[in-house]
């Protein structure tokens, strides 16, 4: 561990440590000491500083951080974590760990993403400081039918997560939307590499967007209505907490997958149930009502002309019908 994060544990948020009762309690220099913190500050760290009384952490400190994360996994332990701050997209960089040879459960969590993916092409809105956006490496030896399912596994994952540090009851939008009160928090791109002479899966990579508080500066003009936030304010060290989580939730579901207890789940968090609903496909547009979602996470739909239709994420995106 390093000494900046071994001066982070030493830090309380209720009272002041001097340097040197930290310098004394890990054997270094008081210089040692304020260089790390100077360098915690640096990294985004709130510090008070005040002559005679020494140093305190601030309540609302929450940065991203490999060795918090590890912190707060309770299993897991061969989970390996990448943190970088800024990135076009986690899910093109793990393309690029996977080449050089990473194994399964590599995690790599960005602070800030510049080219965010959405599905369909669409972009994932990822400012700095605000959210979690990350991306899991995996190896599944299943078919590329099941591996089509691990959206619907992780959306299970992220929801749990999300319920378990807020209090607060998510719903899931098929296939890959996590709301809110009506309002999107987070969203889930799933891409795959499949070998066509193994008929074989060599990746899927599992992207998870939460937008866990507010952005500084709001959500921009054309998500404001739809977009919303975990949490009011800022918590103490909980886009650790909740990445951990997410994380212990998805292995344990992925580690026990064949067995597709997830999927009673989905079901009940389904948010579309009897909803008038548009079909969007590369044929147009068809209306319908949702019906259910069956036990390979596709969705029941009833067409206007009462033909009952399943959908797979392959093939469609849905969106509610607005009434006025």
């Amino acid at each position: 561990m390093s000494l900046k994060q071994n001066v982070l544990y030493c830090l309380n948020n209720k009272e002041y440590i001097s340097g040197q009762n930290i310098a004394d309690t890990l054997n270094v220099s008081r210089a040692a000491v304020w260089k790390a913190i100077q360098g915690l500050i640096k990294e985004g760290y709130k510090i008070e500083a005040v002559t005679n009384k020494g140093y305190k952490i601030m309540e609302d400190n929450d940065v991203i951080s490999v060795e918090c994360i590890k912190q707060h996994l309770k299993n897991n332990s061969k989970l390996k974590f990448e943190y970088i701050r800024e990135v076009d997209s986690t899910n093109n960089l793990m393309k690029e760990r996977f080449k050089d040879g990473v194994e399964e459960g590599y995690v790599i969590v960005a602070s800030l993403q510049t080219k965010g993916k959405g599905r369909l092409g669409r972009s994932f809105y990822s400012p700095e400081g605000s959210g979690i956006y990350m991306s899991i490496l995996l190896k599944p030896d299943f078919s590329a039918e099941n591996a089509s399912m691990l959206t619907a596994a992780a959306a299970v994952a992220v929801v749990k997560a999300i319920d378990k540090l807020s209090n607060r009851q998510c719903q899931i939008k098929w296939v890959n939307d996590i709301y809110l009160n009506n309002k999107k928090v987070c969203g889930i791109l799933s891409e795959a590499s499949y070998n066509m002479e193994n008929r074989k899966l060599d990746y899927v990579i599992v992207g998870i967007g939460i937008n866990v508080y507010e952005p500084d500066k709001g959500f921009p003009e054309d998500i404001k209505n739809i977009a919303s936030q975990v949490f009011l304010n800022k918590k103490g060290n909980m886009r650790n907490k909740l990445i951990a989580s997410v994380c212990e939730e998805f292995f344990d579901i992925y580690n026990n997958f064949e067995s597709k207890d997830f999927v009673k789940e989905y079901q009940k968090r389904n948010m579309l149930y009897g909803k008038d609903i548009n079909i969007i496909s590369s044929l147009g547009i068809k209306q319908a009502k949702a019906l259910d979602i069956d036990d390979n996470c596709h969705l029941k739909v009833q067409l206007k002309s009462g033909e009952i239709q399943s959908i797979s994420s392959g093939e469609v995106s849905v969106k509610e019908v607005r009434k006025n």
